[in-house]
Formats: C-alpha cells, structure tokens, sequence
C-alpha cells in the first residue's frame, strides 16, 4: 500500500486537491475546537493546513513520504507549520502524547489493523476531548460500481457502518453518527455521490 500511495501522491497534482474536507472543516468550526489535533492518514495534507490556520497545533501522520512533502510544500504555501510523521502509527514518537482531537478524514486502514488504530487513537484523546470521522460506508461499493470515480477501498472489510464505528469508540459520547449519501468534489479521485458514515464524538470525562 506505501509504493500505491508513495504513486498516487508524487503528482503535481493533489490527489484530493488542497481544500480541507467539508464535514471536517464545518465541524472544527461548529465547535471552535482548540489545542492538539491528530490527523491520521492525512495524505497531502489539506486539512492538517486548514487546521493549522485555525489555530489548532497539528500532528499528522502517513505511510507516504511522497504525502508528507507535498504536505510541507502546501504548509510552505499557506504559510503555516505542522509536526508530519512518517511510519508505522505504533513505531511513531507521536503516540507519546495527548490529544485534544483526533481527525480521520477517509483514514481506511488494513482490518487488521483499523480497531487496533481506532482504539489507540481514543486512548490518546484527553476526557472531553473529540473525535471527528469521515469514511466510506460499506454502501459505497454499489456506488463505486457504477461511477469509480467516487473513489473508497474495494474491500468491504476497510469500509465502516455505523455498528463498527459505535464498537470501535465506546468511550465516546456520541454527538452524531450517521450514514448518508454526499457530492464529493475533492481533487481527481473523490468526484461524485458516494455513501459516507459521519461520526462526532465526546470523549466521556471518566476514562
């Protein structure tokens, strides 16, 4: 998966273009999120900068060097700084450390792997602290079938339902889970009607 995303990422191009994802963006806003924020799987780096600009101080963490330096390339541009990590999430200093938010914006990690992330991830949130997520829904590969362009995994097994994202975070109140279906217009690989589970959650004070 590093050489595919190491490829996808080595364009000019963004690959999901460099304005941050709408649920993301109205969501830090909504709620005028401040502190640390993770961001996993974070690519390119467009919401991690969208971030930054707001104030939030960003970690940020991927398989891809070729996705951290286009990330530092569009920091370099907006005139902002983030901390950008580059490994295996385990391996990595950053998991050292405290969160006031941790951001997955179409982060689809291995099954093997997703819970295991998840759950480190809600360890390092502090209490009352948050969790914003985007993902493909398990429906979007009827939706893939039809228009490809919309982009997601082809494996079911990396897609999410509402079920598996309430198991995977049980220490979180739930603001908002949802599955629905939205017009994704994000750079050349998101472009379409795709089928995306929406999760916000509140990090319970007793954990």
């Amino acid at each position: 998966m590093k050489d595919m995303w190491d490829e996808r990422y080595a364009s000019e191009d963004y690959a999901y273009g460099i304005e941050p994802n709408t649920f993301f963006k109205n969501t830090i806003n909504a709620y005028n999120l401040k502190g640390k924020i993770l961001l996993p799987a974070e690519g390119e780096g467009r919401n991690a900068v969208y971030a930054a600009k707001k104030g939030l101080e960003v970690t940020a963490f991927d398989i891809s060097i070729e996705g951290k330096n286009k990330a530092l390339k569009l920091c370099q541009q907006e005139h902002v700084t983030i901390n950008y990590a580059v490994g295996n999430f385990f391996d990595l200093d950053i998991i050292n450390t405290t969160y006031n938010c941790a951001a997955l914006i179409f982060a689809h990690f291995p099954p093997t792997l997703l819970s295991k992330y998840h759950k480190k991830i809600s360890e390092l949130i502090v209490p009352n602290g948050m969790i914003i997520l985007e993902g493909f829904s398990k429906n979007n590969l009827k939706l893939r079938e039809k228009n490809p362009n919309i982009g997601g995994p082809k494996n079911e097994d990396f897609l999410f339902t509402k079920e598996t994202i309430e198991k995977d975070f049980p220490d979180f109140e739930i603001i908002l889970l949802e599955e629905q279906q939205v017009e994704l217009a994000e750079g050349l690989f998101h472009k379409g009607t795709a089928s995306v589970i929406r999760f916000i959650g509140r990090k319970n004070k007793t954990t």
